[in-house]
């Protein structure tokens, strides 16, 4: 009995397909740690200017045309937008405010766009008359670019959680 040509050649193919499957799923993984690590540096950095009170080294961890709203619903538009709003916010009612990351999660959406959940508590903040605020939990949705290998953040929306969902 004689093989046809596609019967002899089946095992090895299906062989090769394997190989090159898990080939390809180990490299995936690997740019995936690569891309969360980027993300996650981008976030401490981030928390880390604003814990400096640095709106320019905050800025700079967005993109240009990036949006950002604040708890209070303050939109800001563009990294140089996002820039002096933060620094009027340091001026003001974030003179001696700090950030503390609590929680953080990432998930890739396309391999140049990221979704991270970030629980932050805020202490340090003070109202309109001065008064100084107990510290709260703020929960920021962000959407991650990376540009020419650079991970940005394009959108920022920050509010305030519940006491219940602590």
């Amino acid at each position: 009995m004689t093989r046809t040509p596609i019967i002899r050649f089946l095992p090895a193919s299906i062989f090769g397909l394997l190989i090159c499957y898990a080939v390809t799923c180990q490299a995936q993984i690997l740019i995936g740690r690569e891309d969360e690590e980027a993300i996650k540096r981008v976030i401490a950095g981030s928390t880390e200017a604003f814990n400096k009170h640095d709106a320019k080294a905050f800025a700079a961890f967005y993109a240009p045309d990036a949006e950002l709203v604040t708890v209070r619903g303050e939109r800001m538009k563009g990294a140089a937008e996002i820039e002096r709003g933060l620094a009027t916010i340091f001026a003001t009612r974030a003179t001696a405010a700090t950030l503390k990351t609590l929680d953080l999660s990432i998930r890739l959406i396309k391999p140049d766009v990221a979704l991270a959940h970030v629980i932050n508590e805020m202490s340090g903040v003070v109202n309109g008359k001065g008064e100084k605020q107990p510290p709260h939990r703020e929960l920021s949705i962000r959407v991650l670019v990376k540009d020419e290998g650079n991970w940005r953040v394009t959108a920022f929306h920050n509010t305030i959680m519940s006491t219940s969902q602590h």
